[in-house]
Order: C-alpha cells, then sequence, then structure tokens
C-alpha cells in the first residue's frame, strides 16, 4: 500500500497526540533532537579550533548560523540512502553549511550526538572537559566507551517508574473513595459517557493515571534487559528500543503528573450534609448505648498516631523538599482530553 499524507491514515501514539504537554512533546521531537546534534557538532568544531585544528572562524559562524535550519526530507531521503541517522545528519548540516562540511563531525563517532544528545562526554581530556562546559554541564563520566552505560537508562527509568506506582497508588486511592463518596474528581458540564452516569462517576482522570502509570513501570524492564545484553563493547540493539522506551518514559510521565496536578486542584471533598449519626440517636435500637455514642464515634478513637506523624512528615520532610519549587506550586494544569 502507497504511503499516504493524510495524518489520519497512520498511527500516531496517544501520548503526542492526546496526552503529553506541548514542552514535553518538544523536548523529544525531532527538531529539538536534529538542533541539539548541530549544537554539539558546533561544540566539538569550536573545542578543536581552540586545540589548534584548522578550522576558520568562517565555518563556525556557518554552523551558528544553521543550527536549526534543518531539511527534515532531504535528512530522511539520506536515511534511506545511507542507513544511518547520523550521518545523513551530517550531510544535511553539510548541504547549508558548504564550508563547514568538511569538519562537521571531525573525528568523532555517531554515538558523540546520539548519546550526547542526553549528556555530554567525550574521551579526549581536553576537548572532553572544553565541550562538557559549553554544553552547561559541571561533571562528566570519568570512563566510557563509545557509549555511557546504559546503566544510566535504567538508573533514569528506574525514578520514572517509582514515580509512576506512586501515582498508580495514589490515584488507586481516590477510585475507592470516590466509589466510597468520600471525595469526587473535577466533573465537566459537557462530559458524556460511563464516567458520567450518576450511578457510576468513574473518577476517568484517575483510571487514566492508573493506565499510563502502568506503561511507565513496564518501561524499566527494557532498560534493565538492554543494560543487560551490552555484551564486551556495546551491541547495536540497543539504539532502536532506546529511542522509543525513553521518550515514552518521560512523555507518560509527563503525562499522569499533570493528570494529577489537575485532579488535586479541582477534587471535590465536600457533599452533602450526613445525617447517619443523628439518625442513630434517633433510634430506638440503639437506645441501651445512646449516652456512649458520642465517644464510641469520636474519629480520633481511629486513627491512632495519624494525625502527629502527617504533621511531622510534612514539616520535616515535605516542605523542605518543596521549598526550592515553591514559586511554581500555584501552576495549574490544562488537560485537552
Amino acid at each position: 500500500m502507497a504511503e499516504s499524507p493524510d495524518p489520519y491514515s497512520s498511527y500516531s501514539s496517544p501520548l503526542t497526540s492526546r496526552y503529553a504537554s506541548t514542552e514535553m512533546k518538544y523536548n523529544f521531537s525531532p527538531r529539538k533532537k536534529f538542533s541539539t546534534w548541530r549544537k554539539l557538532w558546533l561544540f566539538l568544531a569550536k573545542a578543536e579550533k581552540d586545540l589548534g585544528l584548522e578550522i576558520s572562524d568562517e565555518q563556525i559562524q556557518e554552523m551558528e548560523r544553521n543550527i536549526t535550519n534543518i531539511d527534515f526530507e532531504l535528512a530522511a531521503q539520506e536515511e534511506r540512502k545511507r542507513r544511518h541517522d547520523v550521518m545523513a545528519h551530517v550531510h544535511t548540516f553539510g548541504q547549508c553549511c558548504p564550508k563547514a562540511a568538511p569538519i562537521i563531525h571531525l573525528g568523532a563517532t555517531s554515538c558523540y550526538v546520539g548519546d550526547n544528545t542526553v549528556m555530554v562526554l567525550t574521551t579526549v581530556e581536553k576537548l572532553d572537559a572544553m565541550i562538557t562546559a559549553m554544553a552547561g554541564f559541571s561533571n562528566k563520566f570519568r570512563i566510557t566507551g563509545q557509549t555511557y552505560s546504559r546503566k544510566v537508562d535504567v538508573d533514569v527509568l528506574s525514578v520514572l517508574g517509582s514515580l509512576g506506582a506512586s501515582i498508580h497508588k495514589i490515584c488507586t486511592d481516590i477510585r475507592l473513595l470516590a466509589n466510597q463518596k468520600e471525595l469526587e474528581e473535577p466533573f465537566e458540564v459537557d462530559q458524556i459517557g460511563s464516567s458520567a452516569m450518576p450511578y457510576k462517576r468513574n473518577p476517568m482522570r484517575s483510571e487514566r493515571c492508573c493506565s499510563i502509570a502502568r506503561h511507565v513501570m513496564v518501561l524499566v524492564a527494557d532498560a534493565q534487559q538492554t543494560a543487560a545484553v551490552q555484551w564486551l563493547e556495546r551491541s547495536l540493539d540497543d539504539s532502536a528500543n532506546r529511542r522509543i522506551s525513553i521518550a515514552e518514559a518521560f512523555l507518560a510521565a509527563d503525562t499522569i503528573l499533570n493528570t494529577l496536578q489537575n485532579i488535586c486542584a479541582q477534587v471535590k471533598t465536600f457533599g452533602l450534609e450526613n445525617d447517619l449519626v443523628d439518625r442513630i440517636k434517633a433510634s430506638e435500637y440503639f437506645l441501651p448505648i445512646r449516652e456512649k455514642l458520642d465517644e464510641l464515634l469520636n474519629p480520633v478513637t481511629f486513627v491512632g498516631r495519624a494525625t502527629p506523624q502527617v504533621e511531622g512528615f510534612l514539616e520535616k520532610e515535605v516542605y523542605p523538599a518543596i521549598e526550592s519549587y515553591k514559586l511554581d506550586l500555584d501552576a495549574s494544569a490544562q488537560l485537552t482530553l
């Protein structure tokens, strides 16, 4: 079947088409990725020039002017021809920087841009230090091969997976409390479907969080499997998996954080007046213990040390942890769906 230009005739990840924020989608967009590659090539050329290689100011300036001037169609054609995404973009960058073309990617491997789009490292000490500083990093990996250790991906995705587990737990509790009518999720006036049925009122946002959180949690296994099979130096079966798993993990984590923030900002915790205790006190059935009802129903007798524990946890751990983010705490999360 011929390829169709119609965007509705090909698959699009729901994370990008429905859920994730504009900012996170841009972070993993082709424009962000390949302009970052070009910045890294620029840093490399500047550092090599400072170390004495024959690279002119004119070549550097030409590269600087074309960081975002990316011909994506040409890059796709080059990749189909060369079967190598990095070399395809080297040639594409060279097309708009003809004077700089001979020195683009000079002395580097494809993993220089592939890995360093996430973090900066190289194997020549002076070049390493210079490029690390240009890219805004203060620390670097002391020992690397052609790539940084794929254990780094395990560490990063493990944090996101742990976040997913926490949000799943929070939203499961919200779903259970909603079932008991203890609280209610935000509800749109024009909302339809099972979540809008008065006798069901599914907490759809919390359900979405749980669903996508499971995806975040299982992606940790991708990073673990990739790190486990890197053989002596590395195996090239890592790249295709990482293109999917790392971006999906961040997009999914972004989605559930935004959705949870939206829930917490609008959740309803007060309903109609509950007269159950008054009914119990008025009932002849409870007459033998009526004088003891206030004592028996005192909430304090059911929560133990929960109140001082929570207050201590907030004061000693939560409030100090969020202090540096206090200017952002009033931000609202807008959901498109």
